[in-house]
């Protein structure tokens, strides 16, 4: 059994359709009895109950008609047996029970479980039970249900949330999409989720991370199976702990030019902090040299601030050709603008040679100008941009993350980072989803730090799919350390560019080369 930010939590995410192909396989190829599967998964749910929840002594489960519901009858059962109090509420009528399901319902009823009929129960009855209860665990729908969740379940799921109390969710959160994360009505938000067999990709972007609480692993021992399946993931889990490796240690011989030089070309007049920011996480990002190319107003105030960077005033486009020649890596966008100034700078980035990172106004030049960057560029939108970009809106966007980078990858011809709670990286064949989100990432400026982080990584790591990896899981950790101490809401984008140093600092090793 593996949590999240377990090394040993797999890489691989899946879709609905892959997990239940795999279910299928793991019982009609391989011969394992489907409630054989069952029980094992409601035995690692009760072991996670009960672990998270020590002193629970009553608990309610809500069950549904599939065998998401038969997980639940069988998690109750084994509760009974251990001496706590268990009861069921039958979300879905028994009647509807088939299969392992419903061979399910008769453990329960034999270990004398009680299963109480929904609507044999008045809404306020409902509540009373579910205030008395120290756990209540959600086994309503599973991972094949889509869309929005119907009556009666979207009232008990209203209902659960309310309640206020401890929710474990089988599988996944009741009313997620186990494929996109995506949350059409009602959801569950869950303190715990365990999950079973292979990852749903779901529970890692869109509405997951704020549903899925502390999520739990159990492959009920069918890993190789799951390879053998054939069933390809839609996407691999990152997270800084993986991407933390794949920063070559430093040589006590090394020098500033072995780290890369990055132009940060950012900050129309008005809009200097967004460069600075960018130019500061560049340089706590271990940059060998950070060169600051601003509009003149913001000069003196960006040397007073960070003396360590080289600042440029640029007043037009061909004072950027010296400094393009010398880049190892490009940020362009923070505080950009969209005016003629504007234009002149992003037209001179699209015209290098060397990696670039677009953010913030440069993509939405990119939109208003309909230009496509090409394989050297990495951009990182958050949805309002990305859904220019596409053409479309954030609604329409939201409800896919998956696809909408897939897409957008495809059509710009570059690396896309979706930024968001589980942001989303693809490059056109590939996805991939960094673990993890921060409410108190929430805030202006965070992208600036990002986009900075990733250009300070460009000239240290393999290639710029590592530097976007990296850098997007780098920033997540910063943001994770910095919010021990700062909390969330008072969380501002240098406190993030501070924690910098003590994060990487954790995963250093100095070699000294004789």
């Amino acid at each position: 059994m593996a949590s999240a930010g377990d090394n040993s939590l797999p890489e691989a995410l899946y879709s609905a359709d892959s997990v239940q192909a795999i279910d299928r396989y793991v019982i009609d190829q391989q011969g394992v009895p489907g409630f054989e599967l069952m029980q094992s998964a409601a035995r690692a749910a009760f072991r996670r109950l009960v672990r998270q929840w020590p002193e629970a002594s009553t608990v309610l489960v809500l069950c549904g008609a599939g065998n998401n519901g038969g997980d639940g009858y069988l998690v109750a059962a084994n509760a009974r047996r251990h001496g706590i109090e268990a009861c069921c509420v039958s979300v879905a009528p028994v009647e509807k029970l088939q299969g392992d399901a419903r061979r399910a319902w008769q453990k329960a009823r034999t270990d004398d479980v009680t299963v109480k009929a929904l609507d044999s129960l008045s809404p306020d009855s409902l509540a009373a039970r579910m205030a008395q209860a120290d756990v209540v665990v959600d086994a309503m729908l599973g991972t094949g249900v889509a869309g929005a969740p119907r009556e009666p379940f979207a009232e008990v799921i209203r209902a659960c949330n309310r309640s206020g109390r401890p929710v474990l969710a089988i599988d996944l959160p009741s009313g997620l999409n186990a494929t996109t994360g995506a949350a059409a009505g009602e959801v569950i938000r869950a303190d715990g989720t365990i999950t079973f067999i292979a990852l749903k990709a779901g529970l890692f972007t869109g509405r997951g991370p704020d549903c899925v609480g502390r999520l739990t692993f159990d492959d009920l021992d069918t890993a190789d199976r799951v390879t053998d399946s054939g069933q390809q993931p839609v996407a691999s889990r990152v997270d800084w702990r993986q991407m933390a490796r794949r920063i070559p240690p430093r040589s006590r011989a090394a020098h500033k030019g072995a780290f890369g030089h990055v132009v940060v070309i950012a900050g129309n007049r008005g809009y200097g902090g967004a460069g600075l920011l960018a130019a500061e996480a560049a340089a706590r990002s271990g940059a060998g040299l950070v060169t600051l190319a601003t509009h003149p107003d913001h000069v003196a105030a960006a040397l007073a601030r960070c003396p360590s960077l080289m600042v440029r005033a640029v007043s037009h486009g061909n004072e950027l050709d010296e400094l393009l020649d010398k880049a190892s890596s490009v940020v362009c966008g923070p505080g950009l603008g969209q005016d003629a100034w504007a234009r002149q700078m992003l037209r001179k980035v699209l015209d290098t040679d060397v990696d670039c990172v677009l953010d913030a106004d440069a993509l939405n030049l990119l939109a208003a100008l309909g230009i496509n960057p090409g394989a050297r560029f990495a951009l990182t939108p958050h949805p309002g941009e990305a859904a220019r970009l596409l053409d479309s809106n954030v609604a329409e966007l939201e409800k896919d993350r998956l696809s909408a980078a897939g897409q957008l990858s495809g059509r710009t011809g570059s690396l896309v980072l979706l930024k968001g709670a589980g942001s989303v990286v693809s490059d056109g064949r590939n996805r991939w989803v960094v673990a993890g989100s921060n409410p108190g990432m929430a805030t202006g400026g965070m992208g600036d730090v990002l986009s900075g982080i990733i250009g300070g990584l460009a000239g240290q790591v393999d290639g710029l799919l590592t530097a976007v990896l990296a850098g997007a899981a780098l920033h997540l950790a910063a943001a994770d350390y910095a919010s021990r101490s700062k909390g969330y809401m008072g969380l501002l984008p240098m406190d993030v560019i501070e924690a910098l140093p003590a994060v990487l600092a954790r995963q250093e090793a100095l070699v000294c080369q004789p």
